[in-house]
């Protein structure tokens, strides 16, 4: 097969020239020769085109208008131009130069210059087209970089990118001592619902913008994590957290939002700068957490308390998925009485934690932790079965039953079998639906409220009855109740603390019975541990009752007991 050479495309020259530039080229390049700029064009459009070379002297056209627009042709931006001109025309050559060629060398072509000077502007070329890439390619990375590193909305640091700024910021000065700072704004969620996402941006670039005003980029860094929350991380000699909080609030308040917003920290100091920054983050993050949702107190410092904590979890984290293999979770059952008849009408299912070295477990503490983890659908789905199956052994036995309600927690809607899961519990223990109880929380509402309430529909077409737990415990339980259906109100127990000392509390938690009766539902009030209370409830209407007055949490076995006393 016959090798295609590369062309030198030549313009308004004689057949002297071509000849000459044949010659010279031979081995090279095939010469091809043009006569109008949409000529050269054409033939480039298809070709492998090495270099335009230019006659000054061309007859045919204007060289000089030629050369001009070639040079400013996109199409031509890959190759270079070269003129020929006579012998002493430096005016010609350097007028060439100006319009944008490269190189020129005189008529007739010496073979050795002509070869030295198309090489050489081949080179040059090479050489410029190279930089001219790293250059797009350099501001490719950096661009990339800086997508990746840079959280776009605030322009501060992204999670990664500030674990390792810090780690270097730290390492590089041994001897200085670092604070690490957790904030988090309360209730944005509230903020995004009741305004608008806008709003909410407004007041993350507002934060972002005191934070590089307010850091020395010098000697400390700044990140927006996630969602409304922040890390600083700055010598501890230059923190003065309540100035910090004073400043935060004023930045915020300037933006005339007609919400109280308020910013919380949670604050580690470094003592071992070995220490991976994401568990430092951690530790102030646990910080946060003591005191989030006080009002009084706007930050906290991490302590030996909070890290006897953080090893607590780390154990339960460790130990969770061999403790559900190794049945060392069990249920159980609290009893709920009617107020009127004094007599066990229902239960609510309750999970413990048998560890068996470090005994029982408060749900406080691993509960939380599940919930943060993810582990707790798998536990959820644990407790429904074990109710399940006691439930299937009442009636094995010839005894009665009373519905047992078990708690949905909220990661659980995001679960695509949730439905088929437990309409297959019933089916295979054989039980009605009306026995198993479903409790949906406040937070599973404000999380996905359209996919709640058609989970909540199907629940109620297959039969199961579905409580709303914890009513009147944040600010969407109004809109919950005129959104979806439920059968059954059980109230705060923070009502029935305070109705013993408050009459307010008292005609609130009167209005509520009154308005879960006119929506024909039933109410369970929880927390109930005095005869007073007791009372004062029995009075306010025909409800249920669950609290430590009548029935702490019992084993599954002396439940039964209790139950069985009571047909007895």
């Amino acid at each position: 097969m016959e090798k295609v050479l590369p062309a030198l495309i030549l313009a308004g020259a004689d057949e002297n020239i071509r000849a000459d530039l044949e010659n010279i080229f031979s081995d090279k390049y095939t010469i091809v020769e043009v006569c109008s700029e949409a000529e050269c064009l054409d033939f480039i459009a298809g070709n492998s085109v090495k270099v335009v070379i230019v006659a000054l002297f061309a007859q045919n056209f204007d060289a000089f208008e030629f050369i001009k627009n070639l040079a400013q042709n996109d199409r031509l931006k890959e190759i270079p131009i070269m003129a020929i001109i006579d012998h002493g025309d430096d005016e010609g050559a350097s007028r060439a130069l100006d319009l944008g060629a490269m190189e020129f060398f005189t008529r007739p072509p010496s073979r050795a210059i002509v070869r030295h000077r198309v090489h050489n502007v081949l080179a040059r070329y090479e050489n410029r087209r190279h930089r001219m890439e790293k250059t797009i390619k350099d501001k490719y990375l950096a661009e990339l970089q800086n997508y990746i590193e840079i959280d776009s909305l605030t322009g501060l640091y992204r999670r990664d990118t500030f674990y390792k700024k810090a780690a270097d910021l730290m390492h590089a000065n041994p001897y200085v001592t670092y604070a690490i700072v957790y904030l988090d704004i309360s209730c944005f969620k509230v903020i995004n619902d009741l305004f608008h996402i806008e709003t909410g941006n407004r007041i993350l670039k507002a934060t972002a913008e005191y934070f590089k005003r307010a850091i020395n980029p010098q000697i400390g860094l700044c990140s927006r994590v996630e969602a409304d929350h922040f890390i600083l991380c700055i010598p501890q000699d230059t923190l003065n957290i309540d100035r910090l909080i004073s400043e935060l609030d004023i930045t915020i308040h300037v933006l005339n939002i007609s919400h109280n917003i308020l910013f919380y920290a949670g604050v580690y100091i470094v003592t071992d700068i070995s220490l991976p920054v994401d568990q430092m983050c951690d530790r102030a993050s646990m910080a946060l957490r003591k005191i989030k949702g006080h009002y009084v107190t706007r930050y906290a410092y991490y302590d030996a308390s909070l890290r006897e904590r953080m090893l607590k979890e780390q154990m339960i984290v460790r130990d969770m998925d061999f403790a559900l293999k190794d049945n060392q979770f069990t249920i159980f059952l609290q009893p709920i009485y009617n107020s009127q008849t004094r007599k066990i009408v229902s239960a609510e299912a309750l999970v413990r934690w048998f560890h068996p070295e470090s005994g029982m477990i408060s749900p406080g503490y691993f509960v939380p932790v599940f919930e943060r983890n993810g582990f707790i659908v798998r536990l959820d789905r644990f407790v429904w079965e074990a109710t399940c199956r006691f439930l299937r052994g009442q009636l094995d036995a010839g005894k009665s039953v009373v519905p047992v309600s078990v708690n949905v927690s909220r990661l659980n809607f995001y679960s695509f079998d949730l439905v088929i899961f437990l309409l297959n519990l019933i089916k295979k223990y054989n039980i009605e639906p009306w026995m198993l109880k479903l409790e949906v929380t406040e937070s599973a509402y404000t999380d996905n409220p359209q996919q709640l309430a058609s989970i909540i529909r199907q629940f109620k077409e297959i039969g199961f009855p579905v409580l709303m737990d914890d009513f009147g415990s944040g600010y969407s339980s109004l809109n919950m109740l005129k959104n979806l259906q439920f059968d059954v109100l059980k109230v705060d127990m923070a009502f029935v603390r305070e109705i013993e000392q408050s009459e307010r509390a008292r005609k609130i938690l009167r209005t509520i019975i009154e308005l879960a009766e006119e929506l024909g539902m039933g109410v369970v009030t929880e927390g109930v541990e005095t005869q007073t209370q007791l009372d004062y409830i029995t009075e306010m209407g025909d409800v249920d009752i669950q609290g430590y007055y009548f029935s702490k949490p019992l084993p599954v076995e002396d439940f039964k007991k209790l139950f069985d006393n009571q047909n007895s």
